[in-house]
């Protein structure tokens, strides 16, 4: 008897309502064919889906539920986590569309850690009107390190390009001081980890940039390339690992370059954003790597400025869901793979010679 394969269960929070998040969800599920590849269990609310269905003329049903538990496979699942009517206000932040983005992406959170669903898959949020209302983090990657209990790494991803950033939400002017040796030669070992894990690269190559202009001009213009990041991919260098730099930011994201290595540490958030958004900002995606439990997102915001216009590109969204679900698998993969490996061959510690043989 043989029996089905997983379908993979994929969690889906619902960020903030007033801007693009159920339009590029429900764009993104709107094959009748998608539950082919995985299920979908969208955390939000039947009326406000219904009503922003018809706003963008598509057509499609959701299977309510009150629990995760109760997906059913080849359905579009939805927790159903609000009965009352909603005020829909697209294009503006409301505290009613901000509540509700929070409560999503608890719930979704606690159905990960369960095990009610496999992956996560957030849609976009209003950082700063969430800590208006208490929400503790300047972001998804720190709200989740907490509740995982581990430390993670922002990873942009997409097929041509990975770049993590070592230093995450913060200002311009605590970068310098928020990076150290211990902390980038961590960051490399946990890149490393993922690129053979969850992307299925067995020797990755890791490029690292340099703080500075210049990397530092050779401690002209800062010492940080000096006295932190060389010393750091050194050591990780002496270890086996292949890690490479500092380089120059300015000038390393050019095909040429960036091409010859598997993923990219930047210094701080927009020395690695920037460019890569710039390079692969509709098959963009952000992966929180370093995590036990797999959480991915587009790579845009809640985008105000086209919400209700029927405009929103739901391609970043939709490479966010098949990158979580590829993630998920190859993880899978790896770890059967670790299980089942032969173990090394015990040392005899009796003589090879055979003895009847004639020696010279």
């Amino acid at each position: 008897m043989t029996t089905k394969p997983h379908k993979v269960r994929v969690g889906i929070s619902i960020g903030d309502f007033n801007g693009i998040g159920p339009e590029i969800i429900m764009k993104t599920l709107k094959d009748k064919n998608i539950t082919d590849f995985f299920t979908p269990i969208i955390f939000g609310s039947g009326k406000l889906f219904t009503y922003q269905k018809n706003i963008f003329k598509l057509n499609m049903n959701f299977n309510y539920i009150l629990q995760p538990e109760q997906a059913v496979a080849g359905k579009l699942n939805m927790v159903n986590l609000w009965k009352d009517n909603v005020n829909v206000e697209l294009g503006t932040p409301t505290e009613e569309s901000t509540r509700m983005a929070i409560d999503s992406l608890e719930a979704a959170t606690e159905a990960l850690k369960k095990g009610s669903i496999d992956v996560l898959v957030t849609a976009p949020i209003n950082k700063e009107e969430m800590m208006k209302l208490g929400f503790a983090h300047a972001g998804h990657t720190g709200y989740l390190e907490e509740k995982l209990g581990k430390k993670g790494i922002m990873f942009l991803v997409s097929d041509d390009l990975k770049v993590a950033v070592s230093t995450h939400h913060i200002p311009i002017s605590e970068v310098a001081q928020s990076i150290n040796k211990d902390k980038i030669k961590k960051q490399i070992h946990l890149l490393v980890q993922t690129l053979k894990e969850d992307f299925g690269i067995p020797k990755p190559k890791i490029a690292v940039l340099g703080l500075n202009p210049h990397s530092g001009d050779g401690g002209k213009i800062g010492r940080e390339e000096i006295e932190i990041i060389t010393p750091a991919i050194q050591e990780c260098f002496d270890q086996g690992i292949m890690a490479f730099g500092p380089f120059p930011a300015d000038s390393f994201f050019q095909p040429s370059k960036y091409k010859n290595y598997d993923a990219v540490l930047a210094m701080y958030h927009d020395q690695g954003l920037a460019p890569f958004k710039t390079l692969a900002y509709e098959e963009g995606v952000n992966f929180t790597a370093g995590l036990p439990l797999i959480r991915t997102s587009p790579d845009h915001g809640v985008a105000y400025d086209i919400a209700g216009k029927n405009i929103a590109d739901e391609r970043s969204f939709s490479e966010a869901v098949f990158t979580a679900v590829k993630i998920f698998q190859q993880r899978k993969e790896y770890q059967m793979l670790m299980e089942n490996r032969l173990k090394p061959m015990e040392k005899n510690n009796e003589s090879t010679v055979d003895e009847d043989l004639p020696t010279e």
